[in-house]
């Protein structure tokens, strides 16, 4: 059940809206694909996601029906819907799409996520 916490550790983490916190649930040599863009270093994923939070004030994240495709000892694999709303420009925004998230296990037994894919509706 470990993946299942880390799942939910990485969507609180976000919704933080410090990358600190969204680290310590990234893999070392997590791999993001985003609808306009692919981010293979954590420095990457870090202004990736701080540009986003700069662009929509007070976003919420949110992820809804979660499907685990894939689990053993070592990995896990799920697919959900995102959903996003803030503050565009000080207009209220929203908006979801679809994503793919693979954690592993490190050398230390923790979840990390080594992979997530984006993509909008």
């Amino acid at each position: 059940m470990g993946y299942k916490k880390a799942l939910q550790q990485y969507i609180e983490a976000t919704n933080t809206h410090d990358f600190n916190n969204v680290k310590k649930v990234l893999h070392e040599n997590a791999i993001f694909w985003f609808t306009d863009q692919t981010c293979t270093t954590i420095q990457e994923i870090q202004n990736y996601f701080e540009n986003a939070w700069n662009t929509i004030k007070e976003e919420v994240y949110t992820a809804n029906n979660v499907h685990w495709l894939t689990v053993d000892q070592n990995s896990a694999t799920c697919t959900y819907t995102y959903h996003y709303e803030g503050y565009h420009n000080g207009k209220f925004v929203s908006g979801s799409g679809r994503a793919t998230n693979v954690f592993i296990k490190n050398e230390k037994g923790e979840w990390k996520l080594i992979h997530e894919h984006l993509s909008s509706l």
